[in-house]
């Protein structure tokens, strides 16, 4: 660690990444990548959950809080350790389509199952490195915890053709009570679903296998990775299905009341997410061992992990299940100081510690909207990093917070977030029309100038702990590029770039930016 821990990175989500299957994944464009950041000087790549996705796409609507997304698994990776041949890969190409073009989750969700079961029918028959067969059962073993029950889910949910378990008809003898133990106890590994089961546990290790892969490449290149976590989870998953008793259901099952924030920057009648809010009192009393088991799975993956809506830890925004909207809604005091107590515990007993500060937990609090003083209290106790986003400094209704002179040291600073329009399209759409916010950047952005990398430039001198950019704004990308709009139904998380954009001469400049703001 040099210059304080001062450091830099880049978020690009894999699904961005080349390649020719339709979706971005963990093959080559992604060791390419990570080579790239490290020649640029960056010291840091964050993505966005890494947990599987449904048909919109969107990574903080997963079916599981502790799996992987099979989408990920590179089928080129697969090719070479023989578990798929040149035919089936060459059929999993999306014939009219470019290695950047947007993804179609629907279509590559029904050509990558089908490329896995291929993978799975040949490594039944023996296909695959000598030591493939021994390291899958080791997975299993290590993972049951959770792989048990997300496979039964998903084994389930294919038989049912839905994931809404409320209306699941077929093989429900598999699925009458709430899952509190192994599945091998419900008899699913000898049952109609057994080989169901066994190829979405395979696919976890498929995933599993590749991703540390890439993680260790990235920490020889001195890239440390930083993940997401969602503060809630999907009714639609196997952690509500498996755990209802942790949750606030009523008895058939359906959410009491749900999560979502009130009007804030994004929208005027606030955001209902819809997702069924944790009964605290059930998790307090056996020690928050749910969360726990969900903070070391996520860190299992990555090395340091943004805990999103940390405004909901303190206290939450909880809304009536019939409700349209999140406007008729009331805050709730979270649990606040014994859950962090609980996880800072579990962190020190495993040594694990934030990689950009010594000492703290592996969190990063996204405190973003709006936020009271008790929230700062609670993050700061903790030893945890805020967020600061440039593009909130500036326009109708401008946070101080986050002018660059204001951007504290115990902070991760950004350009904007997955969630903000790119820099340039902010600039274009949001900023251009309106005199008093043109008159507010003078101060900072010259004029006539790349803006995007003026932004960067402006996150890069704070004195936050750690600067980040969406890569879009490296490539000075406009609104097209755009990864999320919140509120809108349809359309986000399907923007790519292709291969020729990350030049040589970018890398150059990037690191040459870096290494005058003093954060290699």
């Amino acid at each position: 660690m040099t210059n304080n821990g001062r450091m830099a990175g880049i978020l690009a989500h894999p699904t961005s990444f080349p390649s020719p299957f339709g979706i971005g994944d963990l093959g080559p464009s992604a060791f390419e990548f990570v080579d790239w950041l490290a020649g640029a000087g960056q010291q840091v790549w964050q993505l966005l959950p890494l947990t599987p996705t449904l048909e919109d796409g969107s990574p903080y609507k997963s079916p599981s809080a502790f799996a992987g997304n099979p989408l990920l698994i590179s089928p080129e990776r697969l090719a070479e350790e023989g578990l798929v041949d040149a035919h089936a890969l060459a059929s999993a190409r999306w014939p009219f389509s470019d290695e950047a073009s947007p993804v179609d989750f629907v279509w590559v969700a029904a050509a990558k199952r089908s490329l896995l079961e291929r993978a799975y029918g040949r490594f039944k028959k023996g296909a695959g490195p000598d030591e493939l067969g021994e390291q899958f059962e080791a997975f299993c073993r290590a993972e049951a915890g959770w792989l048990d029950r997300h496979a039964l889910f998903m084994a389930l949910s294919d038989a049912n053709q839905t994931t809404d378990w409320l209306h699941w008809t077929h093989h429900l003898e598999w699925s009458k009570d709430v899952i509190e133990g192994p599945v091998d106890s419900l008899g699913a590994d000898s049952g109609p679903l057994a080989d169901g089961v066994n190829f979405h546990r395979f696919a976890q290790f498929l995933f599993f296998r590749q991703w540390q892969q890439l993680r260790e490449h990235a920490h020889r290149r001195g890239i440390h990775v930083f993940g997401d976590i969602p503060i809630y989870v999907s009714h639609l998953s196997a952690d509500v299905w498996g755990n209802r008793h942790l949750f606030e259901l009523d008895p058939v099952g359906r959410p009491l009341r749900v999560a979502g924030v009130p009007p804030d920057y994004f929208s005027a009648t606030g955001q209902l997410w819809g997702n069924p809010l944790y009964d605290w009192k059930v998790m307090r009393a056996d020690g928050f061992a749910w969360w726990n088991s969900r903070l070391q799975a996520v860190l299992h993956l990555v090395d340091l992990a943004r805990l999103d809506h940390f405004r909901g830890f303190e206290a939450y925004w909880a809304v009536p299940s019939a409700e349209v909207n999140a406007i008729n809604g009331e805050w709730v005091a979270g649990p606040g100081d014994e859950l962090l107590a609980a996880l800072q515990q579990t962190c020190a007993a495993r040594g694990q510690h934030a990689p950009v500060f010594q000492g703290g937990l592996p969190i990063v609090a996204e405190d973003l909207g709006l936020i009271t003083p008790e929230v700062t209290v609670l993050r700061k106790k903790f030893g945890l990093l805020g967020m600061s986003v440039l593009q909130f400094a500036f326009g109708d209704d401008p946070d101080v917070r986050f002018l660059p002179e204001n951007v504290a040291a115990d902070t991760v600073v950004y350009t904007g977030t997955h969630d903000n329009n790119t820099t340039l399209g902010w600039y274009r759409e949001e900023v251009g029309n309106h005199p008093e916010t043109l008159k507010q950047l003078a101060r900072y952005v010259p004029a006539d100038t790349d803006f995007s990398w003026e932004m960067i430039r402006l996150a890069w001198h704070t004195e936050a702990r750690l600067a980040v950019t969406p890569l879009q704004d490296v490539l000075s990308l406009g609104s097209e590029a755009r990864m999320n709009t919140p509120g809108r139904e349809s359309g986000n998380w399907r923007w790519r770039f292709s291969r020729h954009r990350l030049t040589d001469s970018l890398q150059r400049r990037l690191l040459k930016l870096t290494e005058r703001a003093k954060r290699v």
